[in-house]
């Protein structure tokens, strides 16, 4: 009988992963996105190994890093302010085509011989500032595709494995592309791929029609999108939190052509296993999240999975061996990506909807933002103390940070409530202590 009862769960699960294709623009922009997110991957390792390769420098491969996140975290509240603003689908199909041509223009410059830390710096830095826009835009228009907060996790979820895959596929494929063809082929197949996702853009028919805004300037916008997620102490925390996601996760992935180098002894096949079992524990993950039908205890799943990444990293940082690395890579990815996706999760539900798409920029800045700072802070550690240390001192990082955020969730429950109960994800329970708390909160606005 308890076969049976377990074997029905499993099935109700895995039945339930794929309900937000049920809805033709989503399912859409599932498969162009799946196309070309691989292709992503692809130049993301392509370009990693072209620094370093030309260079021979960790510090190097931490400026280009900088170079290619920076702009995502100057521009990301201006630009979520006119995410807000503008048409999200417009907008989408505009930053795919920029994305087409920067990949193009890598691809040119690679295969003609003329590239250099220069030109790669500037380039890196035109794909920092198309993704401020395009990554607020694209979160904060998942909702317009599903139409409904219920399945909102699981297509949430459904975009981490679809991302996670291609960190499977992608680099594993670019490993072999780059011994035999060499990088800039690989940048030209990352252009081509944005075709698909432009298309299933196109394809999209009865969109929702964009709310609009009382005329106020921008400034005022940026600073009511200030107010609203400082003010609020569970969107304050999130984002604090996938800051710290971030943190944990840029060094190992900056610095993993020199790990798979001068730790492992290995050549670009060795990055391209490294990379794929970071994409496979969290395609793994991302799964495990699709397979859930309420975003309720997501507040308690994010502090546990950013505890495995951390324990993890600092383990994996000992590992001298292959086959010990790519276990513990398999984890670390897996808990990267279950931490990410439930903290996106939350900010998009407790989200007003006329101020989705700047809570969305600044988690675009706290989690792209850091990379740029941590990229250099990778390189400048991973030249004077080591690789394998410096990994060490992010997953030590991340497991102080996840004992704070443990230490002050029931803090965060009283606010969080209220919105759940709003939305009908909970039931109303009308408590002299509800009230309570919200006459608290409205003293302190």
């Amino acid at each position: 009988m308890a076969d049976r009862t377990f074997s029905a769960r499993f099935l109700d699960s895995f039945s339930s992963m794929g309900r937000a294709l049920k809805h033709r623009n989503y399912r859409l922009f599932f498969m162009g996105q799946a196309v070309s997110l691989v292709g992503t991957w692809i130049t993301r390792v392509a370009m990693s190994w072209l620094v370093y390769r030309i260079t021979g420098s960790a510090w190097v491969l931490g400026v280009v890093g900088f170079a290619s996140q920076l702009p995502t975290f100057l521009l990301s509240p201006i630009a979520g302010a006119l995410v807000d603003r503008w048409d999200r689908h417009r907008t989408l199909v505009v930053t795919q085509i920029f994305s087409l041509v920067q990949s193009a223009l890598l691809c040119l410059v690679t295969v003609t011989g003329r590239a250099s830390v220069w030109n790669l710096l500037a380039l890196a830095a035109l794909q920092g500032a198309i993704n401020a826009f395009d990554t607020p835009a694209r979160q904060a228009f998942v909702i317009d595709m599903v139409n409904s907060r219920e399945e909102l996790p699981n297509a949430i979820a459904l975009n981490s494995s679809m991302v996670n895959a291609s960190r499977l596929i992608g680099p594993a494929v670019a490993g072999v592309l780059i011994a035999s063809i060499g990088e800039g082929w690989c940048f030209g197949l990352d252009a081509l791929s944005y075709v698909a996702v432009i298309a299933s853009l196109l394809a999209m028919t009865e969109l929702q029609p964009v709310p609009r805004r009382a005329a106020v300037s921008l400034f005022s916008s940026m600073r009511e999108g200030y107010d609203y997620v400082s003010r609020f102490p569970p969107i304050r925390a999130l984002l604090l939190m996938l800051a710290l996601v971030s943190l944990a996760s840029v060094p190992y992935t900056t610095l993993m052509p020199i790990f798979a180098t001068r730790v492992l002894h290995g050549g670009a096949h060795t990055l391209g296993y490294l990379m794929g079992a970071s994409g496979l524990g969290a395609t793994c993950g991302a799964l495990w999240m699709a397979s859930r039908k309420s975003v309720i205890g997501l507040d308690r799943i994010i502090p546990i999975s950013i505890a495995v990444l951390g324990v993890s990293l600092c383990l994996f940082a000992k590992s001298t061996t292959l086959w010990i690395a790519l276990p513990l890579l398999t984890v670390v990815g897996g808990g990267m990506i279950i931490g990410f996706a439930a903290i996106n999760t939350m900010l998009q539900t407790l989200a007003d909807s006329d101020k989705r798409g700047r809570v969305m920029s600044f988690g675009t800045m706290a989690f792209f933002g850091v990379i740029p700072f941590g990229s250099l802070l990778a390189g400048w550690l991973g030249d004077r103390v080591g690789v394998p240390t410096t990994v060490l001192i992010t997953g030590v990082l991340a497991l102080v940070g996840v004992a704070v955020f443990a230490a002050v969730l029931p803090g965060l429950q009283p606010h969080i409530r209220p919105v759940y109960e709003r939305l009908g994800i909970l039931p109303v329970v009308a408590t002299g202590l509800r009230d309570a708390t919200a006459e608290l909160d409205a003293t302190k606005q």
